[in-house]
């Protein structure tokens, strides 16, 4: 079988792997699946693809999600993986592109520990812990006396663990949705019902306070006092959504640490830093409803400012609840999101789909992201193409997080919202435009991964490329290196 990108679905790794997992025998499986014993072997060993009719059988006879035997993360894995092989520690020792792809096909285990260690090894090198000097970088690991080794980080995990979870969490939209009707039924405004269901079942006062009692606290809750006051300066989307989050660690506080606790048994800065983000995405369930939700979004072909008026949102809440729908049964199109700002810094990052973020280091100057800044307030579509051919579409709009007092600065963001070229006819910005004719701009990953040659926006050579100097020449690219 074929996915709609033409690519086959080889996934004999998945498949072995669910099989293992199972403790079932090659001749058992084969049995229940209803397909011969030789067949399954040569699926496990990529020889044959996984047909739509396998796929289907898997789903039934195990209740495993069809799009964990795509490609998607195998491809994302061998991203991230020739991303820690571009690394100058692994120079003098290069390995293959091709040999890092077939590892992510048939030991994706390995890979996760591979990926694993060198976010520890980045860690300790930056953190100057554990004996590095400058001259480490490319030498190799150098441990010194009473170093204390690595420390994990808890942003790239949570990242990584909401990746495989597909940015989808079943068990909160449930109780998000049970709770939204609940508090439609009481014929109020979201922000009133909220207050006054804190009120009544909790005995919690919500409060709207100004910003010089406040100070550079947005929300605080006083548990002494059992209030939640919230900053004149946080515009009325944001007062539902954290008077919405309050109320996730009230009533959802045992589902959520479960959850967490999936990541981090003990009590350590990844389980809380876990805990945030699922209290989010409980808020933001309870204000956009999966059902009623997804059901606006393609009536409204993902019209992201439509929808922010509809559920009174912002367009960042939106924009990050759409990467959410990917409930088995009824699932949206699989958005990815970034946020950054206006020196090229990633402060968010969320995908249902396959798109490869860069870990480390900014985006491609390509992209128009970046431009979107110039334009404030308004939409900025663009198709975009990875140097593997896969081609993307995007929409990018700057949004703001909160007033600002006269005199301070404004923060200022670009969200980046996404989605594979085969979706595009979906949404509303692709009105108008001959996706087949349109000519993608080529983009990288970031600089130093990306091999394209004459990029005039270059900031570093690619790291797995030799660099080539020549004095007699001045190309497009400051940089040239060999092909």
């Amino acid at each position: 079988m074929s996915d709609e990108s033409g690519r086959k679905i080889l996934a004999g790794a998945r498949l072995r792997r669910l099989r293992r997992e199972l403790a079932l025998s090659q001749t058992a499986m084969a049995s229940e699946l209803g397909i011969s014993v030789s067949y399954l072997n040569l699926m496990e060993r990529n020889q044959r693809p996984v047909t739509a009719q396998v796929l289907i059988r898997l789903a039934e006879v195990y209740d495993v999600d069809p799009r964990s035997f795509a490609r998607e993360e195998e491809l994302r894995a061998a991203s991230e993986l020739e991303e820690v092989f571009a690394d100058p520690l692994f120079r003098a020792a290069p390995v293959p592109r091709t040999e890092l792809r077939e590892a992510a096909d048939v030991a994706p285990s390995l890979v996760s520990a591979i990926q694993r260690l060198y976010r520890a090894y980045v860690e300790t090198r930056e953190s100057g812990e554990g004996g590095f000097s400058d001259n480490d970088r490319g030498e190799g690991i150098q441990r010194g006396e009473g170093g204390q080794g690595a420390r994990e980080n808890p942003v790239e995990r949570v990242r990584d663990f909401l990746h495989a979870a597909y940015n989808h969490f079943p068990e909160i939209e449930d109780l998000a949705e049970r709770m939204a009707g609940e508090l439609a039924a009481t014929g109020h405004e979201l922000f009133y019902a909220l207050s006054e269901r804190l009120r009544e079942r909790h005995g919690m006062r919500l409060q709207v306070l100004p910003v010089d009692v406040m100070s550079q606290a947005l929300r605080r809750f006083d548990r002494h006092r059992k209030r939640i006051m919230i900053s004149e300066l946080v515009e009325p989307s944001g007062r539902t959504f954290q008077a919405a989050y309050q109320l996730a660690f009230i009533e959802a506080n045992d589902m959520i640490d479960a959850i967490a606790a999936r990541l981090d048994p003990t009590q350590g800065p990844m389980r809380r830093l876990l805990r945030i983000t699922l209290g989010n995405y409980f808020a933001a369930a309870l204000m956009m409803p999966y059902a009623r939700f997804l059901q606006a979004a393609e009536a409204l072909d993902y019209d992201v400012e439509v929808l922010s008026a509809r559920f009174n949102a912002s367009f960042e809440q939106v924009a990050h609840r759409l990467t959410t729908l990917a409930r088995p049964t009824a699932r949206g199109v699989p958005f990815f999101l970034v946020r950054v700002d206006n020196a090229g810094n990633v402060s968010k990052r969320f995908s249902s789909g396959s798109f490869p973020f860069s870990r480390f280091g900014g985006t491609c100057p390509r992209w128009n992201l970046h431009q979107t800044f110039r334009s404030p307030g308004r939409i900025v579509t663009q198709i975009v193409e990875l140097p593997d051919g896969a081609r993307w579409f995007s929409v990018a709009r700057t949004v703001r997080r909160t007033a600002s007092p006269w005199g301070e600065p404004e923060a200022q963001f670009v969200i980046g919202l996404g989605c594979e070229l085969k979706y595009a006819s979906r949404l509303v910005y692709s009105r108008g435009l001959d996706l087949k004719a349109y000519e993608p701009t080529p983009i990288g990953i970031n600089c130093r991964l990306c091999e394209r040659p004459n990029c005039s926006q270059r900031a570093a050579p690619p790291l797995l490329r030799t660099l080539q100097i020549d004095e007699s020449i001045r190309g497009i690219s400051p940089f040239d290196f060999e092909a």
